[in-house]
């Protein structure tokens, strides 16, 4: 009779095996399962006492799978280093964010056991991040560009310097005033940083720091016609915090080197990246804009359609958080883990249903 096989299997029957072969094979099980079984891994640089982690979800819809990942691992070094964990809101566009999702991220946390030390929002900087800009500007670390979105994306691509690169800072200082009174001029502009057009790390050819947004901000109102973009807020916000390691999924790595860039030009307190692989799922979709689309055309329930990848879709399915929990922990935080695998036997196990169903 064949034997079917546990987690790190493809889920299909096994024929029989040797004996050499079977000891050889539960040998590197055991040493697999040794690496994978937890987060059992130290932070570099990580000093008991002094360790601070953030988890820093964009208040743009709810949180799924692999934000709980995130979240539980930031919360898991903190305690291991009896640190601290913030949560913090990257609320730097009004265009997408609401309250709703601020309430259903707090109350996604509470659900999976997650608690931050404290609790704070991109947009209570919002003054000194501006006074930032305007100083990079004035150091000529900064620019304001007018070059139309898709012609930017062209140049950057071919690595060719904008037209605007080389203004002066009384230039991009009078621009800069167009854009936070948010004129009709001021519409037109971006701020972007002068850092490397060419550069074979494409997060270092200028990248956007400020763009102007007239629309009401969740929080904040109309008080301000101009918004930080994430590579420019976070390592700010980081290091002003108090954050030692900002840990992100593997799919930030390549602007690991833009981030300390953009610390050493705006010269505050160092920040250490440390990544952990990304969680992928088979035949599902964790995008929010495209979760968005779904519940925007009413082709599900809501949010926490039990058809979602959701932490409340999830739940509302019948899959408990201690399993969710277990599911989490038991993937190694590093490149090693074959998360493609794990999430197709995780799918296969509480049956959930793709996405591409609802059609």
């Amino acid at each position: 009779m064949s034997r079917y096989t546990g987690r790190r299997s493809t889920g299909l029957p096994e024929g029989p095996k040797s004996a050499s072969s079977a000891k050889t094979n539960g040998l590197a099980a055991d040493k697999k399962e040794k690496v994978e079984g937890s987060f059992d891994v130290d932070l570099p640089g990580a000093e008991i006492g002094k360790v601070c982690t953030r988890f820093p979800p964009e208040p743009s819809g709810y949180l799924h799978i692999g934000h709980a990942k995130a979240a539980l691992l930031n919360q898991y070094f903190a305690q291991k280093y009896q640190g601290r964990l913030i949560i913090r809101f990257d609320d730097t566009n009004p265009t997408k964010e609401k309250d709703e999702y601020v309430e259903s991220i707090l109350f996604d946390l509470e659900t999976l056991g997650v608690k931050g030390d404290a609790i704070t929002y991109t947009s209570d900087y919002f003054p000194q991040l501006m006074e930032m800009a305007e100083k990079l500007i004035q150091e000529d670390k900064a620019y304001v560009d007018d070059t139309d979105r898709e012609q930017m994306q062209k140049e950057r691509g071919d690595r060719i310097e904008s037209k605007c690169r080389n203004q002066s800072v009384a230039e991009n200082m009078a621009l800069w005033k167009e854009m936070v009174d948010g004129t009709e001029r001021g519409k037109q502009c971006c701020v972007r940083g002068k850092l490397d057009m060419s550069s074979d790390n494409a997060t270092l050819r200028d990248p956007v720091y400020y763009r102007c947004n007239p629309t009401p901000h969740h929080r904040v109102g109309t008080k301000y016609k101009v918004y930080p973009t994430y590579d420019f807020a976070c390592p700010y916000v980081d290091s002003i915090e108090g954050v030692t390691h900002a840990l992100r999924s593997s799919e930030y790595h390549d602007r690991n080197e833009q981030y300390y860039r953009v610390l050493k030009d705006m010269q505050v307190r160092p920040v250490h990246i440390w990544d952990f692989s990304r969680l992928n799922f088979v035949y599902t979709l964790l995008s929010k804009r495209k979760l968005q689309w779904f519940v925007d055309t009413g082709r599900v329930e809501g949010w926490d359609d039990p058809r979602f990848p959701t932490v409340q879709g999830i739940k509302r399915r019948g899959l408990t958080i201690e399993a969710l929990k277990q599911f989490i922990l038991s993937q190694v935080c590093s490149y090693e883990a074959d998360d493609f695998v794990l999430a197709a036997i995780f799918f296969f196990v509480v049956e959930l249903c793709c996405c591409c169903c609802i059609l």
